[in-house]
């Protein structure tokens, strides 16, 4: 006689990955159907490579030697990072507006599950990004010269920005469901981000005022910290590697830690 056998229960762990990345996958099948979101990403790093690194190199400069095109690249790369933000605010706004908060309420799916699956499946298209900007940065004379570990340090580090980015755009999207406000306040974050920092130019070169902003402003350490693992051109005067690692795990760690506190916080609300 044949018995019926009870399914196991999956651990809540085991759950909440799989429910992340069904999630995801949702959020990677719209990609294909509509994929300028990848194209918003990637255009403007492209267009900063372009236009900076080889129009108006001239009028832009650094306190170091070697080229200019390969000193910008990590600022360009970093720009990636900066570019997912408007996006995922974008998409997170557009589900909580068109009832897809309400269709998950009725499922039994873990609430972290849709937070997560949305930054996994945008971490996703940015790296396509990303690896789209490596591929023409190579093209157009940029070169890692640490070898093959710092490269994918490198890319790590990157990787890491670019999620923790991928959570001010989600908190953003949460608390300003308004598709205007979310452009123009993403469009600011992502400008003031990348030109009030050395992703372009040395700090020293920043009015006085100015380059206590840019040297706090996180971007600059992560671009400092790619220069150095890819051994492209550096300013003189950066912050010495030990304190340049400590800035870096101190900022990332404090946004992911506040943007998923307060997205959690504000999505319990809104299914509750």
């Amino acid at each position: 006689m044949l018995t019926a056998v009870t399914p196991r229960p999956r651990s809540a762990p085991l759950a909440l990955l799989v429910e992340s990345v069904t999630v995801a996958g949702r959020r990677l099948r719209r990609l294909r159907r509509a994929p300028g979101r990848l194209i918003g990403i990637v255009m403007n790093p492209l267009i900063s490579m372009i236009v900076l690194g080889f129009l108006f190199q001239g009028s832009l400069s650094f306190s170091g030697r070697g080229s200019y095109q390969e000193y910008i690249f990590a600022g360009v790369a970093a720009q990636v990072g900066l570019a997912g933000i408007g996006p995922t605010a974008v998409a997170v706004a557009a589900d909580l507006r068109g009832g897809l908060v309400d269709r998950f309420r009725s499922m039994p799916i873990s609430r972290p599950a849709v937070l997560l699956g949305h930054t996994l499946g945008d971490l996703v298209v940015g790296l396509i990004g990303l690896a789209v900007v490596t591929a023409v940065g190579l093209a157009f004379g940029w070169r890692p010269h640490h070898g093959p570990l710092a490269l994918l340090a490198g890319l790590a580090l990157l990787t890491a920005f670019m999620y923790a980015m991928l959570w001010v755009g989600l908190m953003l999207g949460m608390f300003s469901r308004n598709m205007e406000t979310i452009n123009v306040v993403a469009g600011l974050v992502t400008v003031l981000l990348t030109f009030l920092s050395n992703a372009f130019q040395s700090v020293d070169r920043l009015p006085g005022w100015l380059r206590p902003v840019a040297e706090g402003n996180p971007v600059s350490a992560v671009v400092t910290a790619l220069r150095r693992l890819w051994g492209n051109p550096d300013a003189a005067g950066s912050a010495g590697t030990p304190a340049l690692t400590l800035t870096i795990a101190a900022s990332l760690g404090a946004v992911f830690l506040l943007t998923v506190l307060l997205s959690l916080r504000r999505y319990r609300s809104a299914v509750s």
